[in-house]
């Protein structure tokens, strides 16, 4: 069974460490997504995976990490550095290794070009500086769209893709806070929704005061973007959500029994 450690006390970790050596550590960001949905979708991306897991899943589920790197700049979205977030999640996951966690996956439930970069040289760099801790442990990086063939069919559609607050999120809001989720979904122009729907990272707009290539770009948002839906909010259904839903499920659970048989 699942172990929810904002729920438990020391007794209650005591015992179960007894019964699983794997600690999750759901990661999300406050971020606009849209007119839609909530600001805090990318959090019960990964929060919700492990509730809905329930008594299926082996493992102690820390409380949600809720801010990192958007890289938009829209309304309501919080940026934390990639470098501050890196530092974070280092820490984080030490502290969890003194306890005498031997699986620690993060749970990753926004994507982000750069935030991904940063963890995982992060959970790369753990590893690399302490050659002894990296015989004794294993650091995953879970995204949790990975662990759904539905969710990553939707970012492989053709001709445009279905990314940030598009068919697959809305869905998945539907079903796990339908009252969260706006009935009025608003799109950029045209053109716009459609470039973002091409490539994930349209949305940055980089700049060099000379154009040399030594001088290092200043990258930031364009000016254009105004809401900031990249896929078909439209197409949604609470039918599609709880059938991403159960996919993400039935391969977290999967997962963590397959580090679990290894960890003994």
């Amino acid at each position: 069974m699942a172990f929810y450690m904002e729920e438990m006390s020391v007794r209650d970790m005591e015992r179960a460490m007894e019964k699983t050596s794997t600690v999750i550590i759901p990661v999300g960001v406050v971020e606009q997504h849209g007119y839609h949905l909530p600001l805090s979708t990318d959090m019960h991306n990964s929060v919700q995976v492990t509730r809905q897991a329930g008594d299926r899943l082996n493992a102690v589920v820390a409380p949600i990490l809720p801010y990192c790197f958007s890289g938009g700049t829209l309304l309501g979205t919080v940026n934390v550095s990639p470098n501050t977030f890196g530092l974070m999640i280092s820490e984080i996951c030490s502290e969890f290794v003194r306890m005498g966690f031997k699986n620690i996956i993060v749970l990753l439930g926004h994507a982000g070009t750069d935030n991904k970069a940063a963890l995982k040289n992060t959970l790369q760099m753990l590893l690399r500086r302490d050659e002894e801790l990296a015989k004794k442990i294993t650091l995953s990086l879970v995204e949790c769209w990975d662990l759904s063939q539905t969710w990553l069919d939707g970012f492989a559609m053709l001709p445009e893709h279905d990314f940030h607050a598009g068919m697959i999120e809305t869905s998945l809001m539907m079903y796990w806070k339908p009252e969260l989720v706006q009935d009025e979904i608003v799109m950029d122009d045209e053109y716009t929704s459609k470039m973002m729907r091409t490539d994930q990272d349209w949305f940055e707009k980089r700049e060099k005061p000379i154009d040399h290539p030594f001088i290092v770009e200043k990258v930031g948002q364009r000016d254009e973007i105004k809401v900031g839906v990249m896929g078909f909010p439209e197409r949604a259904t609470r039918e599609l959500g709880e059938k991403v839903c159960n996919e993400m499920v039935d391969g977290l659970v999967e997962y963590v029994n397959m580090l679990e048989s290894k960890s003994k």
